[in-house]
């Protein structure tokens, strides 16, 4: 297996599973974004975005449905859901929230807040959908109550892919706007193993292929 990686962006989330997981796999570091400074890239994705996974014959681009892949096929009983759990469809939904309905608000909060040029930023942009993922994560509060893990009493894809979100957040200038629960959930992710492994593969690639270890993590 192989993942094509930007440091800090959605392609973490994967890397996260595959290091939850213990698979033997590959880590390719790219400049972001790949399509500007990595135009070769190109060759091996068309679209130009991260992440690309591969596995065998297998290409994926979508950093939910790797996570979604990887536990099925290597850890529906640690990671993943079978479909006859009773919380299934609980884990596919905070899976796919994670990526649809919280990180591509702040998508727009980095790029019209930081990455655009300067005659291009749009303030008032940024305070709506930086308004608009606060408002979505406090609904995502209501569905997790009290619990450490989103479904099944223990650390699952659907948990990397709203930690991911919350990561984002953190980059994207809002981590003091989290509400208390949000900070205690997210609290406890970081405190996962698999985290700190995550974070120290990506250090270390990116140092040995010479790209930088700042995270510029728009994604795609």
């Amino acid at each position: 297996m192989k993942l094509h990686h930007c440091v800090g962006a959605r392609s973490f989330r994967p890397l996260w599973a595959l290091e939850a997981l213990g698979l033997p796999y590959e880590l390719a570091m790219l400049p972001f974004p790949p399509r500007v400074h990595a135009k070769e890239y190109f060759a091996v994705n068309p679209l130009g975005t991260i992440p690309l996974f591969e596995d065998g014959d297998t290409r994926m681009t979508e950093s939910a449905a790797i996570c979604e892949y990887l536990a099925a096929r290597h850890g529906a009983g640690t990671l993943g859901l079978r479909p006859d759990d009773a919380e299934y469809g609980r884990y596919l939904n905070a899976l796919h929230f994670g990526e649809a309905t919280l990180t591509f608000p702040q998508t727009l909060v980095l790029r019209y807040g930081r990455f655009e040029p300067p005659e291009r930023r749009n303030p008032g942009l940024v305070e709506d959908y930086a308004r608009w993922f606060l408002s979505r994560l406090k609904g995502f509060g209501a569905v997790l109550g009290d619990r450490r893990f989103v479904c099944a009493g223990r650390f699952t894809a659907a948990d990397i892919s709203v930690g991911y979100a919350l990561m984002l957040a953190e980059f994207a200038g809002l981590g003091d706007q989290l509400p208390d629960f949000a900070r205690t959930y997210w609290k406890g992710l970081k405190a996962e193993p698999s985290y700190a492994r995550a974070l120290a593969a990506e250090r270390q690639a990116a140092e040995a292929q010479g790209v930088s270890p700042v995270p510029s993590p728009l994604g795609g």
